[in-house]
């Protein structure tokens, strides 16, 4: 069978990557591309390196033009998604690349976001621990599925199988993300001018104010096996020191993430939770010990790769994780998360090997 796809946001860097993994896809064919202020524009305008997609031309963003296809991907800002899928109640299946059904408290959405709530839907992170499982299986034959934002699923799949196994506490997380410009989208925004970044490193969303914070604690409230105690929040004791820096790379995620280890947590536990985790998984890989990641290696890829280390002096865990954030981070979930619903083999038009150099 060919699923009929409709992709929004087709102009935009979420879009085109996922419009990029989807023109290998033997399982579907990309019938509908629409955009906002350059619909009319034929789509090879703005995305260039798409050579086989050049008969497309970019309609406008509507329910209508999006309605009648298998599958739709939403690719728009956030806050701009739920006003089309609550008139897609017909389509089979419609995955969100933006924030607007990752979130399940209505309190974090109104404190980090802002504007009208939206039900949460499946989280679009397959190899995510969860308690006693795997995100993956709730994915299967989902009809609705938010993918990612990009930093929170990195953070995330870093100290997860930590959480779930008790071995480190997350009541002190501490992580500091390099991330390229590409994850704030295309819009013109003077701070992500060449001439800005170039040469520079700038901090951002600094002190707890990044979008991503509630969205990580939900996830690693997910993954802890013995949840909340009675009467309190899923997340109550995950506590997160969250700091990204904005650096001169198109694309690229490097997380280090660490958080304290839990008492009588041995060496060989520690190490055993992250290998147990992902010993078994394609696109989550832990290096061995001793051995650490570049984002140059994962560049063009849907993997998360990740280094550990055991600081007994500092009492903590250290986890190192590279992705794109284009790929793993956002489009290459949300395919992978749109195989599995389907049924389809996980990888399709997937890779692990990365562009270099």
């Amino acid at each position: 069978m060919t699923y009929s796809v409709a992709v929004s946001g087709a102009s935009g860097y979420a879009g085109g990557e996922i419009l990029r993994i989807l023109a290998a896809h033997p399982d579907v064919e990309i019938r509908t591309v629409t955009a906002h202020s350059n619909a009319g524009q034929p789509l090879i305008q703005h995305q260039p390196h798409l050579r086989s997609l050049a008969h497309l031309t970019l309609a406008a963003t509507s329910p209508e033009v999006l309605a009648g296809h298998d599958i739709v991907f939403l690719a728009l800002p956030h806050g701009q998604s739920g006003q089309y899928t609550d008139a897609l109640g017909d389509t089979p299946l419609v995955i969100d690349a933006g924030a607007d059904h990752r979130l399940e408290s209505v309190a974090d959405w109104d404190r980090f976001y802002g504007g009208d709530f939206h039900d949460p839907w499946v989280y679009g992170v397959p190899e995510l621990p969860v308690a006693g499982s795997k995100q993956r299986e709730r994915l299967v034959g989902a009809s609705r599925i938010a993918a990612p934002g990009c930093n929170a699923s990195t953070v995330s799949l870093s100290l997860a199988p930590g959480v779930a196994a008790g071995v480190i506490d997350p009541s002190d997380i501490v992580t500091v993300l390099a991330v390229g410009p590409s994850g704030a989208g295309k819009s013109l925004k003077t701070n992500l001018l060449a001439a800005e970044i170039l040469g520079s490193a700038n901090p951002y969303a600094v002190g707890g104010s990044h979008r991503h914070i509630p969205e990580i604690r939900q996830a690693l409230a997910a993954a802890r096996a013995s949840g909340a105690a009675p009467g309190a929040t899923a997340d109550e004791g995950i506590r997160i020191s969250f700091t990204p820096v904005l650096v001169p790379m198109s694309r690229g995620i490097l997380a280090t993430s660490t958080a304290p280890i839990a008492p009588g947590a041995t060496d060989e536990e520690i190490r055993a939770a992250w290998e147990s985790a992902y010993g078994d998984e394609t696109f989550v890989q832990l290096l061995p010990a001793g051995h650490f990641p570049r984002t140059a290696d994962v560049l063009g890829a849907n993997t998360a790769l990740m280094g550990l280390a055991i600081d007994r002096a500092a009492n903590r865990v250290t986890v190192v994780t590279a992705v794109d954030n284009l790929v793993k981070g956002t489009a290459g979930a949300a395919v992978q998360s749109m195989n599995i619903a389907l049924g389809l083999a996980e990888g399709t038009a997937l890779t692990v090997n990365g562009v270099a150099p």
